[in-house]
């Protein structure tokens, strides 16, 4: 009897996976905006949400150190995805340096020096193992484009106009530093379990700093886009962090399915980040 009685959350998962590709999106659309709904009733101070969303991007990177340290391969992991993490996190901590100077600025130092620390030792100390030929994504191609963007969509705030391009172009390479990491994965099409549980977190955190940004906004009656300053760059910078999160979105979801199947390494299908 208990052989051929499903558990209720293979059911689910099954009847999922059998759903069309618009099913699912709006699936997971429903979930999001449950998820927004439950963290609006049970966190009072959406500060904290920030503050959480670049702890589990902390977490995620002393994840990547722990797997460099034990397991001395870098297999699987995109190096210009951490050298991309590097510039917008350097960017943005000059920015808070000059502009605010509050817990983020620590928090990013921390993340700035784990993610300088990950670059030395794929480039130096675990070379042998990187998938040069995987990780085939130009890096001009994601850092021209941002440039451009943040000289002409900036905040139109009081701070010098150096300082609110800075700004901007971290917003902008933040939304698509993943990309080169996700390209990998789309390569190799098999993802280790430390990989994974980074690139996850890297979806948590973005969900988070998403979610802190709308809920901020709806707390503010769009207060909170005025005092980002006027024209494009309000809706521009609250597009960036959906977009970052809907990135990631696909392999969070196929991440989730693997973890509940009891699979340690995950296999993405084709067509999949």
């Amino acid at each position: 009897m208990k052989g051929s009685t499903k558990k209720p959350i293979q059911v689910v998962r099954t009847w999922v996976r059998r759903q069309p590709p618009k099913i699912k999106v709006l699936l997971a659309f429903l979930i999001a905006i449950a998820a927004l709904i439950f963290i609006r009733m049970v966190v009072y101070d959406h500060d904290n949400l920030f503050i959480a969303a670049e702890a589990v991007h902390a977490l995620g990177i002393s994840v990547l150190i722990y797997k460099l340290a034990t397991e001395k391969t870098c297999a699987g992991l995109s190096l210009k995805s951490q050298e991309l993490t590097a510039i917008f996190l350097g960017s943005r901590l000059y920015c808070s340096f000059v502009m605010e100077y509050d817990v983020h600025t620590l928090l990013d130092l921390a993340t700035l020096a784990a993610t300088i620390w990950v670059i030395y030792m794929m480039r130096f100390n675990l070379k042998s193992s990187y998938m040069r030929e995987k990780d085939n994504v130009p890096i001009h191609y994601v850092v021209i484009p941002c440039a451009l963007l943040s000289l002409v969509v900036h905040p139109t705030t009081h701070h010098h106009i150096i300082n609110r391009i800075l700004w901007a172009f971290c917003v902008y390479m933040e939304a698509v530093s993943v990309l080169p990491q996700l390209r990998v994965m789309q390569n190799t099409k098999i993802v280790e379990p430390f990989t994974a549980h980074y690139v996850f977190a890297l979806g948590v955190a973005r969900f988070l700093s998403c979610a802190h940004w709308i809920l901020q906004v709806l707390d503010t009656r769009g207060g909170l886009l005025t005092a980002l300053g006027y024209g494009l760059w309000p809706p521009i910078v609250l597009l960036s962090e959906i977009v970052q999160t809907f990135i990631l979105a696909d392999f969070c979801y196929y991440y989730v399915q693997s973890v509940m199947g009891g699979q340690l390494v995950l296999r993405l299908p084709s067509g999949v980040v």
